[in-house]
């Protein structure tokens, strides 16, 4: 069957709605940590960002965690054992979110004090209520997309971070002119994270309504025993997996404060400085939100293709989906690192932090290499080596912040995180190659590394000449000169990319626009054949 048949058509459609909703819900994500950081200032960044990754795993496990385990199931077993699934996964899910929810409600103040900073306990408890609603998004989530229906998901998301970030701004608001302290506040955001869970659960619940209305209900024929043995595998493997880039984020939350102040820093100038390095974040979820789309879209379409034997649509897609997280990672991450000055000064007010921003750059390419290699292996069938990986990679991670912060402070830092990344994404990408289903020939990585270094001198030149020309230290300027660089950047890079031949017509088709790209690259094709 090819390639370009309806159900594959589907699936990338599926997923660049899916990326579609994930660039919006991640640069509401990145634009409201702005605001959020004007207002609290790098300290109250600090205590925001330590109790992050425990909101992060919360919103990880209800994006790309439970609801891909529940679409997997319903593949694996068929539709008649439907009913029968939603309702085992919604207990087991249940219990796994309860148990959570009173390890931090519970232990907060032994979480707070392991981090050194004991303030940190009512944040960490307001965090601990975004966990009661994971049964219920994850199982409406792992419905539909386990039904190749992509739609709602996407809805749910760009409700999700809409309510949420106008909730987390106008809590942390008005807390701040009411007089209570940066702590105070940061519960208020960590609390405001609630109020998108709701959201996302009520338009799931309304396409639920909708889809469920006509539709007869399917036999109970998979056995409990093996429903709940697939669960917790999966739980184990998949869930590990989807949290690849908090568990990474958790490391720094739980060591990067006490190591630097243990080297001599003092308080608030650990937590400022810690504030400054957590500016790194938004950058990295933004520069992998292609890599999560394609990945919560491939799980489900890779495991239906396989079970029926398509070998040559599961080669295809795999080629496809490495060679797109290739080209979207490498570019993100070297565009970023040449225009990072500047965007740090239009995101956070001044450049502080710029070179040790520009190594936690590098993460970019390696996560989403790691994020896409691992959702084929998932597909495939393959669920434990990328949760070994991903565990490898965070005890890399654990040991290196002990061994660089103290000698390169927030700098050691981004190296560790970045080198955590490349051995998840090696160890993957190992695994993928012994399998047969990629051939490096065909992913034209001299194309695009030549493409990336075009582009990276293009934006060396244009910011050079910008700063001659338009001498500056101000927030807007940097706006205008970051923003204009990403346009030149982004078309000099895509420009390069099409006259260097990385795709092929066939998969110019799969996107958006293709026709237009294609006829591009014909061009740079007769061109370069001259």
């Amino acid at each position: 069957m090819g390639f370009l048949n309806g159900q594959s058509s589907r699936l990338w459609q599926g997923a660049f709605v899916l990326s579609l909703a994930g660039i919006l819900s991640k640069i509401l994500s990145a634009v409201y940590r702005v605001p959020f950081q004007n207002i609290v200032g790098d300290v109250g960044f600090y205590i925001f960002q330590q109790v992050y990754p425990m909101i992060g795993i919360s919103v990880m496990l209800v994006t790309s965690g439970f609801p891909v385990i529940i679409s997997k199931l319903l593949n694996d077993f068929g539709a008649e054992s439907q009913t029968k699934i939603i309702r085992v996964s919604m207990l087991f899910i249940s219990g796994v979110a309860i148990s959570f929810f009173l390890l931090l409600f519970a232990g907060a103040k032994g979480i707070a004090g392991l981090m050194g900073d004991p303030g940190l306990a009512e944040v960490i408890r307001a965090a601990s209520y975004s966990y009661l609603l994971i049964p219920f998004v994850s199982i409406f989530r792992g419905y539909f997309q386990g039904n190749e229906l992509m739609m709602p998901t996407a809805f749910s998301q760009i409700g999700e971070q809409m309510f949420r970030v106008a909730a987390i701004l106008c809590f942390t608001w008005w807390l701040v002119n009411n007089g209570y302290t940066l702590y105070d506040a940061g519960a208020g955001a960590a609390f405001g994270s609630l109020v998108g869970g709701l959201t996302a659960l009520f338009i799931l619940g309304l396409c639920w309504i909708k889809r469920e209305r006509n539709r007869s209900k399917g036999r109970a024929e998979a056995e409990t025993k093996t429903i709940l043995k697939q669960l917790c595998l999966y739980t184990v493997t998949i869930c590990v997996t989807s949290l690849m880039m908090i568990l990474i984020q958790l490391v720094d939350a739980l060591n990067l404060y006490s190591l630097l102040a243990g080297q001599g820093m003092d308080e608030m100038e650990a937590k400022h400085t810690k504030g400054v390095y957590d500016r790194g974040q938004p950058l990295l979820q933004l520069g992998t939100v292609f890599a999560a789309g394609i990945a919560t879209a491939l799980v489900p379409s890779l495991t239906k293709a396989k079970k029926q034997q398509e070998m040559t649509a599961v080669q295809e897609k795999t080629q496809y989906s490495l060679k797109m997280s290739l080209v979207i990672g490498i570019g993100a991450a070297m565009g970023l690192i040449c225009i990072l000055e500047p965007v740090n000064v239009m995101l956070f007010k001044n450049s502080e932090g710029t070179a040790a921003l520009q190594i936690f750059s590098v993460s970019i390419f390696f996560a989403s290499l790691a994020m896409t290699i691992t959702a084929v292996l998932q597909g495939f069938g393959d669920t434990v080596y990328p949760a070994v990986a991903v565990l490898a990679g965070f005890f890399f991670k654990i040991v290196l912040n002990v061994v660089l912060i103290p000698v390169l402070g927030i700098a050691g830092a981004a190296l560790a995180t970045v080198i955590s990344f490349a051995a998840v994404a090696g160890l993957n990408l190992f695994r993928l190659k012994r399998t047969g289903l990629i051939r490096f020939s065909d992913c034209r990585i001299g194309g695009m590394f030549i493409s990336a270094l075009i582009m990276s001198a293009v934006l060396i030149i244009w910011l050079y000449t910008f700063e001659a020309v338009i001498p500056h230290e101000g927030r807007w300027i940097s706006a205008i000169e970051s923003l204009t660089a990403v346009f030149i950047g982004g078309a000099v890079f895509l420009y390069s990319i099409l006259k260097c031949r990385v795709f092929s017509d066939k998969e110019l088709e799969l996107v958006p626009f293709g026709n237009k790209l294609i006829t591009l690259n014909k061009k740079g094709a007769a061109e370069n054949g001259r």
